[in-house]
């Protein structure tokens, strides 16, 4: 409860700084095993798309990360450099960009298997917190993305 017009304006009276911390740590708690395979959580999480798609357009890909072209290209770029996607122009419309996973990308998900049990005892917290965390968290961003349209 605010008793005043600035206590908006604690740290503790802030939705943003918990989940900013949050997202800090956990992305902090991958590294070690990210750092095994090369890879930025960005990166871990553009190839988590490519390991359930196979193929997708630059568009698509933001969709599903909630990241723009602009953050997406040097990236995507990273990414092929390595060997684990494949970036062409599509035939129909070469405005887009057609991502699509190699081989070695392929591979790379057998090295990555181990990571999210990995930060789950991490984070060592029930089954059911964990879920309901997850519900909320993806309400959440149902109402910040509608906001945006």
């Amino acid at each position: 409860m605010m008793k005043n017009k600035s206590d908006c304006l604690k740290l503790e009276n802030q939705l943003c700084f918990p989940l900013y911390v949050c997202s800090k740590e956990v992305i902090r708690k991958y590294k070690p095993y990210l750092d095994k395979l090369d890879l930025t959580y960005t990166q871990y999480i553009a190839m988590m798309v490519m390991w359930e798609q196979k193929e997708l357009t630059v568009k698509e890909l933001g969709d599903y990360l909630y990241l723009d072209s602009g953050t997406l290209t040097p990236l995507l770029k990273k990414l092929e450099e390595k060997g684990y996607v494949h970036r062409t122009r599509s035939k129909e419309d070469e405005r887009n960009m057609i991502i699509s996973i190699t081989d070695e990308g392929k591979a790379l998900k057998k090295r990555a298997v181990h990571i999210p049990a990995k930060l789950s005892a991490c984070v060592n917290m029930e089954p059911k917190d964990a879920e309901q965390l997850y519900k909320l968290l993806y309400q959440l961003l149902d109402k910040l993305a509608e906001k945006e349209k």
